[in-house]
Parts: C-alpha cells; sequence; structure tokens
C-alpha cells in the first residue's frame, strides 16, 4: 500500500459506511473523467489516547490489532471496487494512523482536490461529532474539496454545474473550477448571484439588482471564450446565499463555491456561506480555496 502520491492526484477518504462508498464512486469517476491517479485513504484513530487512562491504553494495545485488520479488509474491499469500476485507472491506497480530517488534510498539498462523505443528519450533531472530517477540510485545506452527499430520491442528475458568485478573488477560482468541470462533463453551466436587502442608502432594489448582475457577468467574462462548448446562463436571485444556492443545485451534477478561509474578506462573501452550503442541498458541493492559500499547510 502506498503511502505517497504524486501531484495533481484525487484523494479520497473512506470508511465503511455507505456514504463513503458514494464518495469513493464520486472519486474514481473523477479521477478517470480527468485522467489523474486515484488515492484512497482510510485513517485509523486511536481514541483519544494523549491524556487518556492507562486502562484505554491498554485496551487500544489489545484491540489495537484487530481493528486494523478489519480497516484493511475494507481498504482492500474500495481498491476491488475501483478497479473494477475503471480497470485502467491508476490507484493507490493506504491505511493511515490518526484523525480522517487531520490525514487527509496532510495529504492536500498538492493534490487535484480531496473526497470526503457526508450523511444526511442534524446539523448541531454534524459540526460536534467526532466523526467530523469535511468542515475541518473546508476551513483548512489549500485544493478543493468535495462533499458527497447521500442521495434522496428525485429526479435523475442533469448534466449541469452550479456556481455561486459574488465578485470575490475566491468566487472567481470557483468560477474556474466551474467551467473545468462543466467542460470535463459536457455539461451546462449556472452562475448564481445571490443579493438581499439591507441595501445602500440611496439605491434602490432596482440599482442593487443591476450592480449584482454586472459583477456576475464580469467574474464569468472571458471563461466561455476558454470552454467555448460550455452553455453559460446566469441568474440572479433576491436572498440568502445559502437558501438561494441550496435550491438552484436541488438536482444538478454539482454545486461550486469558493472558501475564503484565513483572513476573509469584507462585506458579503461567498465563502462566508460555504459552511452552510455543506448541510443543505443534494449533490455533491466543491469547495474552492482562495488562490492565497495555494502556498498553505
Amino acid at each position: 500500500m502506498s503511502t505517497s502520491h504524486a501531484p495533481g492526484t484525487v484523494v479520497v477518504g473512506v470508511d465503511a459506511t455507505p456514504a463513503s462508498r458514494l464518495a469513493l464512486a464520486w472519486a474514481a469517476d473523477e479521477a478517470a473523467l480527468r485522467h489523474l491517479p486515484l488515492h484512497v485513504v482510510l485513517a485509523v484513530d486511536a481514541p483519544g489516547l494523549e491524556g487518556g487512562s492507562a486502562v484505554l491504553a491498554a485496551l487500544w494495545t489489545s484491540w489495537g490489532p484487530a481493528i486494523r485488520t478489519a480497516h484493511a479488509t475494507v481498504l482492500e474491499e474500495a481498491r476491488d471496487f475501483v478497479a473494477g469500476r475503471h480497470p485502467r485507472l491508476s490507484a493507490a491506497a493506504e491505511l493511515a494512523d490518526g484523525a480522517p480530517a487531520a490525514v487527509l488534510r496532510a495529504r492536500a498539498p498538492g493534490s487535484a482536490m480531496v473526497v470526503v462523505g457526508s450523511r444526511h443528519r442534524d446539523i448541531v450533531r454534524d459540526l460536534l461529532s467526532r466523526e467530523s472530517v469535511g468542515l475541518p477540510l473546508v476551513t483548512h485545506a489549500p485544493c478543493p474539496i468535495v462533499v458527497v452527499r447521500e442521495p434522496e430520491l428525485g429526479p435523475q442528475t442533469q448534466l449541469h454545474v452550479v456556481v455561486g458568485v459574488d465578485g470575490s478573488a475566491v468566487s472567481r477560482e470557483a468560477v474556474r473550477f466551474a467551467f473545468e468541470e462543466a467542460a470535463f462533463r459536457d455539461a451546462h453551466l449556472t452562475a448564481v448571484s445571490a443579493w438581499q436587502p439591507p441595501h445602500p442608502r440611496g439605491f434602490s432594489s432596482q440599482d442593487v439588482e443591476d450592480e449584482v448582475r454586472r459583477v456576475l457577468a464580469e467574474s464569468t467574462a472571458g471563461w466561455q471564450e476558454k470552454h467555448p462548448q460550455v452553455e453559460l446562463r446566469h441568474a440572479v436571485i433576491r436572498g440568502h446565499p445559502v437558501r438561494v444556492l441550496s435550491d438552484a443545485a436541488e438536482w444538478p451534477a454539482l454545486l461550486v463555491a469558493g472558501s475564503r478561509g484565513p483572513g476573509g474578506f469584507s462585506g458579503l462573501v461567498l465563502g462566508s456561506v460555504s459552511q452552510g452550503l455543506m448541510h443543505h442541498g443534494l449533490c455533491p458541493l466543491v469547495i474552492v480555496p482562495h488562490p492565497a492559500e495555494d502556498a498553505a499547510t
């Protein structure tokens, strides 16, 4: 089993849950689509040994090998699943020690993206759960993070991608990624901007909406020339960005948003709602970091 990967690899975190298998399938399909290698990672997290009791340490010493063996079996099944789905895909598997979020974050620099699964669950439980992986990754990872949700019954996934746009540098990165994904998938793209009151004194609602439309047009300008096969549609919708994007992305192939990362921006920045989007919608969500974070670890 490999413990390293080449730059540009698609990294996916797995475990024994159904959500993990969905993430694995998505990541394998994406790697095959982009002609990139796949790196499958399963993290074995010793439960609270630091500062824990001697009894707990002794139990882990006793049970640890069996637990690792069980995890290795899950990992081998994951690798077999990928080989059956994409026989020509270059794929490696790694059994790593540590908390899943920390393990995956360490493998994010230089990766094309990191993919994780997410179960439909109460938002408070998800945020506080020791198993929560997506949220810590979104906060710190220097590459795009893909959160694949468990599907609910609904229409067949359409060949379109939705991207949130607010004119900031981070949303421009999201636009770049969204065009790239739409081109790879031969899908059309909907660029969405949300706005809501209050608006500056002396400006009417129509003034504000017109300005939002101008920013949206500028943010997507030039990309269609680079990807002429992508059909682009603009949508300016009044409402909170989380609700607007969640509604717009009810059944697409992908929702793309930006993450402002450390420091952030003034005003309403799309990254300020990226975490909220993790708990809404039914399609895979890609959160793209600010370009200044590319060198971060």
